[in-house]
């Protein structure tokens, strides 16, 4: 059953029993007010009733008295329940042939605790309502009142009917308008489903409606808006890294494939006789062996890149950065002595991190500078304090980057010089494991130009805690 025929029935049901016992309250309460009517009526005639019934035993008496008023019915009955004489009459008119049905024995009831009960009746009358009272001084005689409850039976009747009708028209109307109120109330949720479904078939960018914190289903849409934006974020996500590792696969292989094709070619040379040339064979021995040799490197720098994006943890130990700073500027100087390096640092900078780590950083910025400038162009090295971060800045005044390279100058395998030789220019990973290794750190690493020209590497790192 949907949710709208379940709403629908529940209120038809509440409604129904609730106009239920609204019909029933009523129809109790006005048989209870016409019965307290009657039985005041006949309380009220008693005396009246006894001093006709005796008139008409009496004639010297005058005959009848005056007519009880309402009272159909007048009696007198023996101690034993026998019956001594009666008067028929019907609010003043002529007598008539209805009696009501008297228990036989009659109850035993005192002048002052008279017995009203209802029982059957004859003549047309189905019931009547009687009341008995013993007769002071009349050697206990009864007399015996009673008046038909046909008014009241077709009063009673008439609400009944008037209620089964109200309550059946206030049923459907309520009953049309709930449907009416329901279709309109669900209808948010119908467009949600549509919605639902286009993004089920594959459109993400969709949103459902309405969205707004004054009702149920708005809120409910602001939910499900909220899960739709980071569901769509992490599948975007996760494309992006399919699509980095595709990127990296495949430029992984291309990479592998020189040094790959290289052993093969110099292990061919040697198998086809080189050894007839010792020359020959020495120089495939040694191209085998440095081709093996960086082979082994990028192995081990994919390996370190697909370890820092597991996210694995790396060792956190308090590193003086200013150090190693100073190390980095001291190698450089002794690989490119004709270079004018300079570095400018306080005496020490302590951020916590992995030691190895953070020096393949520098040393990788360093290279970086050396090999992708002209021989002899400076490079300034600085490491400072700022906000409660470590500040290192790695900048050359060589060519410099265009500005598509600065944004993916740290992507892997990237070179801004598609033709520069590999033997030269490296593997193009040595960027990309400074940013990773940065931010493994919890620090971020930017590319800028240079002012003059250039390029400048700005590595932030946080402090170490005191």
């Amino acid at each position: 059953m949907s949710l709208r025929a379940r709403l629908l029935v529940g209120l038809v049901v509440l409604l129904g029993a609730g106009l239920l016992v609204a019909d029933v309250a009523t129809y109790w309460s006005l048989q209870s007010v016409q019965m307290d009517r009657i039985d005041k009526q006949l309380r009220g005639s008693v005396n009246m009733a006894i001093g006709a019934l005796f008139r008409v035993s009496s004639p010297e008496r005058g005959g009848r008295g005056p007519v009880p008023p309402g009272v159909t019915y007048t009696a007198l009955y023996s101690v034993d329940g026998s019956f001594l004489q009666g008067l028929p009459f019907g609010l003043g008119a002529s007598a008539s042939s209805a009696r009501p049905v008297l228990p036989s024995p009659l109850p035993n009831a005192g002048p002052d605790t008279p017995t009203v009960m209802t029982v059957a009746g004859t003549g047309g009358v189905s019931q009547f309502r009687v009341l008995i009272e013993s007769v002071t001084g009349a050697g206990g005689d009864f007399v015996v009142l009673a008046i038909p409850l046909n008014d009241v039976q077709s009063t009673l009747n008439q609400l009944l009917i008037l209620e089964a009708s109200i309550s059946l028209a206030v049923l459907l109307g309520v009953t049309g308008l709930a449907w009416w109120i329901i279709k309109i109330g669900l209808r948010p949720l119908e467009r949600m489903g549509g919605t639902a479904a286009a993004i089920a078939a594959g459109d993400l960018s969709r949103r459902v409606e309405p969205t707004t914190q004054r009702t149920e289903i708005g809120r409910l849409g602001l939910a499900l808006n909220a899960m739709l934006s980071q569901i769509e974020s992490e599948v975007a996500e996760r494309t992006r890294s399919e699509q980095r590792l595709r990127n990296f696969l495949a430029a992984a292989s291309h990479e592998l494939r020189t040094p790959l094709t290289s052993i093969r070619g110099y292990a061919e040379l040697l198998r086809r006789g080189a050894d007839r040339k010792p020359e020959d064979a020495a120089l495939a021995r040694r191209r085998i062996e440095d081709e093996s040799v960086r082979m082994s490197a990028l192995v081990d720098d994919m390996l370190l890149l697909a370890r820092l994006d597991q996210g694995r943890p790396l060792a956190r130990a308090p590193v003086d950065l200013a150090a190693i700073a100073r190390d980095a500027c001291l190698d450089a100087g002794a690989v490119a002595p004709n270079r004018a390096i300079t570095l400018d640092a306080p005496a020490e900078v302590v951020v916590a991190g992995d030691e190895m780590r953070l020096r393949q950083v520098v040393g990788n910025l360093m290279r970086n500078a050396l090999v992708h400038t002209p021989s002899g162009t400076p490079i300034d090295v600085a490491v400072a304090l700022h906000n409660g971060s470590a500040i290192l800045t790695v900048a050359d005044h060589g060519p410099g980057l265009k500005p598509d390279d600065a944004t993916r100058v740290f992507d892997a395998f990237y070179r801004a010089d598609p033709g520069r030789s590999r033997d030269r220019g490296g593997s193009g990973l040595g960027l990309s494991i400074v940013a990773a290794v940065v931010a493994s750190h919890g620090g971020d690493v930017k590319a800028r130009e240079t002012d003059g020209g250039g390029a400048t590497f700005r590595v932030e790192l946080p402090l170490a805690s005191s």
